[in-house]
């Protein structure tokens, strides 16, 4: 963040873009009884013959109240990794910069970097799945124009210590963005509270995991107003469809439901790791700030084969790096843990 400058970080051919500029973004002001005939949409009510709000003002205003934050800070994505791939196509120049990602982490960090050609350094994280600060400095150059935190960490399950990662976005003279899918099931305070404090931070979320709507695709980032300008010349005009807009702000309508749906993938994620623990095939069950557990078994590739033969699906990590004979299992219901511990008994 030393004599941070935007400009210097864009890509040039984004500095000089023109946006599209649609229908909905070239007359704004809808009310009852005008006649729309400038969008070339079909004029018979199916409830979405119109094209959506590119904007989502009226969903972004429910963000902002939530968050406490402005909308003016806010940018939506056709789930989380369209907003990634914004942000890729933002400051990376294609074979010539490059990003650092601190794996085992989220595998699309690596994706998005080979689609958008652009190298991905990889600093491993440390034995106790913490960013290792001295590395991840040296392996930093004016080339490295991103940083992807993933905290509360994928498949980890563990959130990063707060005073390492704010010296990373001291120290680090490119974007950081601190990835925060699973922030509703930390102890952690998110980053979000401290926006306004480091103009190379970008935070996001998603509606997929707590709040329950992973088919409807909707991620969020939030950054500076310059920084989501930026990305706002880069999106596809209509990238949110109003299917997704409208069960969105239903589900955000009804915080009481999912801070209790929250609320007790936390009660069954204690009862779970708790009797995982006495399992004798599990060696480690991690600790989790997320809703899932990261545990160390015997042998991950025959339990996993086990436990799909018994009609129980987990995810593999054995192949990821500090992860061997590792499984990850996402905490379901009452039912769906009790029966994952039965069946692991059994084996």
């Amino acid at each position: 963040m030393k004599n941070f400058n935007l400009n210097n970080l864009l890509r040039d051919n984004i500095k000089t873009i023109k946006p599209y500029s649609s229908a909905r973004d070239e007359y704004k002001d809808i009310t009852d009884g005008m006649l729309f005939i400038d969008a070339n949409e079909n004029p018979f009510n199916t409830n979405v013959n119109r094209y959506p709000d590119p904007q989502q003002v009226n969903l972004k205003s429910q963000l902002a109240q939530l968050k406490e934050i402005s909308e003016n800070n806010i940018l939506l994505g056709n789930g989380s990794d369209e907003v990634l791939d914004l942000i890729f196509r933002a400051f990376c120049e294609p074979n010539k910069d490059k990003i650092i990602s601190l794996p085992p982490t989220y595998g699309m960090y690596s994706v998005l970097a080979n689609i958008n050609a652009v190298e991905n350094i990889e600093v491993p994280l440390t034995s106790e799945f913490q960013p290792d600060f001295d590395d991840i400095s040296r392996a930093a150059n004016s080339h490295t124009k991103l940083l992807f935190i993933c905290s509360p960490n994928n498949p980890t399950a563990n959130s990063f210590e707060a005073n390492i990662i704010e010296k990373l976005i001291v120290d680090f003279e490119g974007i950081v963005v601190i990835d925060e899918a699973y922030i509703d099931f930390s102890k952690e305070k998110s980053w979000l509270s401290r926006l306004n404090e480091f103009p190379n931070l970008i935070v996001t979320q998603t509606l997929s995991k707590a709040y329950g709507l992973a088919g409807i695709r909707l991620g969020i980032c939030y950054a500076s107003e310059d920084i989501i300008l930026v990305l706002n010349k880069i999106k596809p005009p209509y990238n949110i469809n109003q299917l997704t807009q409208d069960k969105a702000s239903e589900r955000l309508s009804n915080i009481k439901d999912i801070k209790n749906e929250v609320d007790i993938i936390l009660n069954e994620r204690e009862k779970l790791a708790a009797e995982l623990k006495s399992i004798s095939l599990v060696e480690i069950v991690y600790p989790s700030d997320a809703n899932f557990l990261l545990v160390k078994v015997d042998d991950a590739n025959k339990r996993y084969k086990q436990l799909i033969e018994k009609g129980i699906v987990v995810r593999n990590r054995t192949t990821q790096a500090l992860c061997e004979n590792c499984l990850r299992f996402t905490v379901g219901t009452k039912v769906e843990n009790e029966k994952l511990i039965e069946v692991l008994n059994q084996l």
